[in-house]
């Protein structure tokens, strides 16, 4: 039997990028080096990085992009348009949603 040829990578990443992502990746069983390995495929299948690399248009800011006056703010609206009824059903959301990708 042939010995299996490994390589190491050393890299230094954000401690906190580290710890969320190996918690996501506990959580579905995923060795670090394996979901390393799969990229590094997916590299090779794609002919480079395999997802855009382009800072996607957002309406909204995420929770930790907010200071906590403009998240009382944001939320405040949400709870005025609530109590007014201001609002849409759920499924006339995803019939909606559905209907546009031609669902």
């Amino acid at each position: 039997m042939a010995a299996t040829k490994t390589a190491n990578i050393n890299a230094r990443i954000d401690i906190d990028v580290k710890t969320r992502a190996e918690a996501i990746l506990s959580q579905i069983g995923l060795p670090r080096s394996v979901a390393i390995d799969a990229f590094y495929r997916q590299i090779i299948m794609h002919g480079g990085i395999p997802f855009s690399l382009t800072i996607p248009e957002r309406s909204l800011p995420a929770r930790d992009e907010m200071g906590d006056a403009e998240f009382d703010r944001m939320m405040s609206v949400g709870l005025a348009q609530a109590r007014a009824n201001d609002s849409y059903d759920v499924n006339e959301v995803f019939d909606d949603l559905e209907a546009g990708l031609g669902a």
